[in-house]
């Protein structure tokens, strides 16, 4: 029985109009007693939005620019709703920190999304990880920032979140002290696992964003394609967990049940198993440390029958061994690494370029521009910059 004294936790969703936010907020409808909304945002999507704000009615709504915002304030008007519109990326960052939010929803895709999840950090909130780019551009930023100010960062990757239900409750990021053998993180294989190689640079847009078995975004379900995703996972596992990139190890698991492992030194073998629905990991995050209902159906063994494991190919997937070398080199290789691919994907998704020529922009940006050390956001966001101009410049060559 849910005690009704307990106070609401006020949750901002950074990108509620994605899948995740979405998701989200499906969640969040469910448990009206334990949730409220303090703030919404989007960058051009104000019709949603909109409607969003129609429904959950949160204090602040934040979208990208003036004409956006003037926009959705003409359309609060109209519902009679008293939201405070802001808008640009000082706005999204004081909605994350704003003393009124408990909880703080990081689901904005990309190096987008970096800022407003450092502010979430230094101003000491509950953050559901949702933007792995943050952990992959910034790692070790943001794990000093969460711990300097008594922040709580839960990932809501399934992956990484699954991770995190597999591990001991006092995890402290050191694999040793707790027996840990290695992590494993399980992976679709995407839309195109049995596609003859040969065939993947005639893939359209249209067919690489056609996942199997999750509902994303254009761009991440590309990431997925290509494996560039587990690539950033592996990177983001690096930060979450403390393993080093030798005890990272990936499995193709196209049943997408088992969402992934942590095995231990005594032979033990722990799985987090659920459907494929975003909607687990955003219930079990957003109610840690104790369980609300997700509305996700349980999972039905028997009906699945079989689950298969491979290990992956990395002529098919590439990007996935650009992930690795990135991790490995240190410093701001992942930034770079994850500048050039969201440049390749946006020219592939464009129809600039084929899909095989992806990952030949991704390693020739690593090549040309060397890690550097890391020592605050703006050295960052310069080897961003960097690399966004290399690999632009690679396409129009």
């Amino acid at each position: 029985m849910k005690n009704p004294a307990v106070k609401k936790q006020a949750v901002a969703i950074l990108g509620s109009t994605g899948s995740i936010g979405v998701s989200t907020l499906d969640v969040l409808a469910r448990h009206p007693d334990l949730f409220e909304v303090y703030a919404l945002t989007a960058h051009t999507s104000v019709d949603t939005l909109l409607q969003q704000c129609r429904q959950f009615q949160p204090q602040v709504a934040v979208v990208g620019d003036a004409a956006a915002a003037q926009q959705l304030q003409d359309g609060l008007r109209a519902l009679g709703l008293r939201t405070e519109v802001a808008h640009g990326a000082d706005a999204l960052c004081q909605a994350a920190a704003a003393p009124e939010c408990d909880v703080v929803m990081a689901a904005i895709v990309g190096a987008a999304g970096l800022a407003s999840t450092l502010a979430a950090a230094r101003a000491g909130k509950k953050i559901l990880l949702a933007n792995k780019e943050a952990l992959v551009m910034a790692g070790q930023l943001l794990i000093d920032a969460v711990a300097a100010n008594g922040a709580c960062l839960l990932p809501i990757d399934s992956e990484h979140n699954a991770i995190f239900q597999c591990l001991p409750q006092d995890f402290q990021r050191t694999l040793e002290r707790h027996g840990i053998a290695r992590i494993m993180l399980t992976a679709s294989g995407g839309p195109f696992l049995l596609r003859p190689v040969e065939t993947l640079d005639r893939v359209t847009p249209e067919e690489a964003v056609a996942h199997p078995k999750w509902v994303m975004g254009r761009k991440i379900s590309v990431d997925s394609a290509t494996m560039m995703n587990k690539g950033l996972e592996v990177i983001e596992a690096h930060w979450l967990f403390g393993a080093p990139a030798d005890r990272i190890e990936v499995l193709i698991h196209p049943q997408s049940v088992i969402h992934s492992m942590v095995s231990y030194i005594d032979g033990s073998v722990l799985a987090q198993l659920g459907n494929p629905d975003m909607r687990t990991p955003i219930a079990h995050a957003l109610a840690h440390p104790e369980r609300v209902a997700s509305g996700v159906a349980q999972l039905d063994l028997a009906r699945i029958g079989q689950l298969s494991f491979v290990a992956p190919d990395l002529e098919r997937f590439p990007c996935l061994r650009l992930a690795y070398d990135a991790l490995r080199a240190g410093g701001s290789a992942a930034a770079v690494l994850n500048a050039a691919n969201e440049v390749a994907v946006a020219a592939f998704l464009d129809g600039e370029i084929g899909f095989r020529a992806i990952d030949r922009v991704i390693e020739n940006v690593l090549q040309r521009i060397p890690a550097a050390p890391v020592t605050d956001i703006e050295t960052l966001f310069e080897q961003d910059r960097e690399a966004r101009a290399v690999a632009t410049g690679y396409l129009h060559r």
